[in-house]
């Protein structure tokens, strides 16, 4: 028989879950009027194409476990093991929409409505602001509103926004609030935009099973390369399925953008502060959503720091309770053990 998994520590440490999505119906039926008109891009044609309408088994139960915040949530943390879950908006958000009142009045409620669910289970839910990234003014203030009205500790950007991305000056508003609020950026996987995705739908590879991958990863790699922790040393990014990748690639991207510096090719590829080892070292924390694997995590581990290195499950998209029993039994020391699962998570977010 499997011992069950039980919350309130009996391992010797709490378990924080810190990528785990929720929706709002509102929301969802934006993206899928969006895609009923032909107006999304692809990336988000095919996600929500398929998650919004298909009748199968799987998308049926994500589509009821996004919406919930309740009691079926609840039960399943309970039934993983799962003490506190940190909570933000599915992707994509309300990236994908056009109308930015629209935008902005759903970020803000879907706020408000987590918010309620935080207050109804205090001592299980943990909020990630939403905002409208297309108004980076708004969104500025609506982080502020978050952290001062509404306690949430930190804001989730479901990466690129119409094919744009956060190193670019518009959205230097954001960047600017997460380090003057100290509230952690979680940059989250959509789709790519339509001039990256090419053949990926073709071959089925658009989306978390490799696309959603490559273009995180290159949104993190645009903030790295930029000088955006140059000009904000104390802005924090966190990024989740292993970092994305960046920690087995660290070797060879930090070899050839040094190289890329020196070779003047590139106008906007100019000497930084630091090589990049340092930004992931001092910048950027890791999670391992969708990746319950030892041996990725040791790896971010060795790579980034004990320090930086955090526990995740991608509920409801990744749901495997088993998953967290393989984890429980990693060989690591005991106070690793702890860091990884609660109190590095605790620092990032000051929960």
């Amino acid at each position: 028989m499997t011992d069950p998994l039980l919350t309130g520590g009996q391992k010797g440490y709490l378990r924080i879950a810190t990528e785990e999505a929720f929706a709002t119906q509102e929301q969802m039926d934006a993206i899928l009027r969006l895609v009923k008109e032909g107006r999304a891009d692809k990336g988000t044609m095919n996600l929500w194409g398929f998650y919004g309408t298909s009748p199968s088994e799987r998308t049926t139960y994500i589509r009821e476990r996004l919406l919930d915040l309740g009691e079926l949530r609840i039960q399943a943390m309970d039934d993983a093991g799962i003490d506190k879950a940190v909570l933000a908006l599915t992707s994509p958000g309300v990236q994908s929409l056009f109308d930015l009142d629209e935008a902005r009045g759903i970020a803000s409620r879907a706020n408000d409505h987590l918010k309620a669910a935080c207050e109804r289970y205090p001592d299980r839910f943990i909020g990630m602001a939403a905002v409208c990234p297309q108004d980076a003014e708004w969104s500025a203030q609506e982080l502020k509103r978050a952290k001062e009205e509404l306690g949430f500790v930190g804001v989730q950007i479901n990466s690129h926004t119409h094919g744009h991305y956060l190193d670019e000056p518009q959205f230097d508003p954001i960047l600017r609030a997460c380090t003057e609020l100290d509230m952690p950026l979680y940059i989250h996987p959509q789709g790519p935009p339509d001039d990256m995705i090419g053949t990926m739908a073709e071959v089925g590879l658009e989306g978390a099973v490799f696309g959603f991958a490559v273009e995180t990863s290159f949104h993190a790699l645009r903030l790295l390369t930029s000088g955006a922790f140059d000009r904000y040393p104390n802005l924090q990014l966190a990024l989740g399925h292993g970092c994305e990748g960046l920690p087995f690639w660290i070797d060879r991207l930090n070899y050839m953008h040094q190289a890329g510096i020196r070779s003047g090719r590139y106008e906007r590829m100019k000497p930084q502060n630091h090589e990049l080892h340092y930004y992931l070292r001092n910048n950027v924390w890791g999670t391992n959503s969708g990746l319950p694997s030892p041996a990725s995590i040791k790896l971010m581990m060795e790579v980034m720091g004990e320090d930086r290195v955090m526990y995740a499950m991608d509920y409801p998209y990744q749901y495997v309770p088993d998953e967290v029993r393989k984890l429980d039994a990693m060989d690591l020391p005991r106070e690793t053990m702890k860091k990884f699962y609660q109190t590095n998570a605790e620092t990032l977010f000051g929960i």
